[in-house]
């Protein structure tokens, strides 16, 4: 993703958000400040001509300390961030992601349950982790709320 990409991803992200019940509503400055690049921060990648991308792919890195290991003392996370796909290659895009992660040496890849992703991360062979992810909304008023309407991932 390049600067180029801003105001397309924006229009790419808000679009598919939309249809979520609760989401945030991003503006160009938050997609340039949370999804262009920056090692061992963030990783986003546009599928499209330049400037006029069709899908976003995206992860952040959160590493962990090792502690008391004699060889090891960081395991390099990436988490799942925003995915769209309007080409219909989303679990291909997720799939290419993790390619991409690897070869940057990350150790581990995780990823919420959220939108679209339960069923393409069981197609990838994803294991369900053990944890559970509470989102506290004050003052909403949200009725059957499901994971995938939710549109917000939580850094």
């Amino acid at each position: 993703m390049t600067e180029q990409d801003v105001p397309k991803v924006t229009e790419l992200l808000n679009t598919y958000l939309n249809d979520r019940k609760v989401h945030i509503v991003f503006d160009e400055a938050e997609v340039r400040h949370f999804f262009l690049p920056r090692d061992n921060v963030v990783y986003s990648y546009v599928d499209g001509p330049v400037g006029s991308p069709t899908d976003i792919f995206s992860f952040y890195c959160l590493p962990s300390q090792i502690l008391n290991h004699a060889q090891h003392n960081t395991l390099k996370v990436a988490y799942s961030f925003y995915n769209v796909s309007t080409t219909g290659r989303f679990k291909d895009g997720m799939r290419d992601l993790l390619i991409k992660a690897k070869a940057l040496d990350f150790d581990v890849f995780n990823a919420l349950d959220v939108m679209e992703n339960r069923p393409v991360f069981e197609d990838l062979k994803f294991g369900i982790g053990d944890g559970q992810l509470h989102y506290y909304l004050f003052n909403w008023r949200i009725k059957d709320v499901t994971p995938e309407d939710i549109g917000i991932v939580l850094v």
